[in-house]
């Protein structure tokens, strides 16, 4: 998700450490230290306006989130609602998403969101999508046994090459949807902004959550 650049953005985050970790490396394998309980880890690898990331930790409070943008803006905004909610089982992220094994150990990280991710369309440019192989190793490797990666896209090509990528690295495909909102999950299905925005015009949502094997 691009957005316009937010003015006061980089001040808004250098004053709230407590929420924006502003040197991530240092907390590598020490990431149950910045919350108020010791609790499961999710991490959302390009989390928009936030909407997302604090939905899951307001309906979810037994588990830890961190959300992860590279654009300061995003990040800001995502910054105003946990403000706003005062989530304590949520952090935030300003880094690169490629980069995850400078910041989380192996093991780290006990489930991956990956919502409505650049599909990349282009073949030239098939290792910077997400969900092809080079990002799945290291997502496997942050990731605890057996951990999973719960996707969603908007995007049909995006979908199949992802169950296929899924598929030959030889994660085992747990659920499948074809119209998520059209299905008994979406009642509890927490929408990004660009989900809640397209699937209101009857776009169909596709959903995958799937499992690396056991180590």
């Amino acid at each position: 998700m691009r957005v316009r650049k937010r003015k006061g953005a980089e001040e808004l985050l250098a004053e709230n450490p407590q929420i924006v970790v502003a040197n991530p490396e240092e907390l590598k394998g020490k990431w149950q230290q910045r919350f108020a309980k010791k609790q499961p880890i999710h991490i959302e690898i390009g989390m928009g306006k936030g909407q997302f990331i604090t939905g899951m930790a307001k309906a979810h409070p037994d588990i830890n989130y961190i959300g992860i943008d590279m654009q300061v803006s995003v990040v800001s905004f995502a910054l105003d609602k946990v403000l706003a909610d005062t989530l304590p089982n949520v952090q935030l992220l300003h880094v690169d998403g490629s980069a995850l094994t400078n910041y989380f150990a192996d093991g780290e990280v006990d489930q991956i969101y990956l919502n409505f991710s650049d599909p990349w369309p282009k073949t030239r440019h098939e290792k910077r999508r997400l969900t092809s192989k080079d990002f799945l190793a290291v997502d496997e490797q942050i990731l605890c046994n057996e951990g999973e990666i719960h996707f969603k896209t908007d995007n049909r090509g995006l979908f199949e090459y992802s169950l296929a990528s899924f598929s030959q690295y030889g994660m085992i495909i747990k659920q499948v949807w074809l119209d998520l909102h059209a299905s008994a999950e979406a009642t509890n299905n927490v929408m990004t902004e660009y989900e809640e925005k397209f699937s209101a015009k009857g776009q169909p949502i596709y959903r995958v959550e799937a499992v690396f094997p056991k180590k």
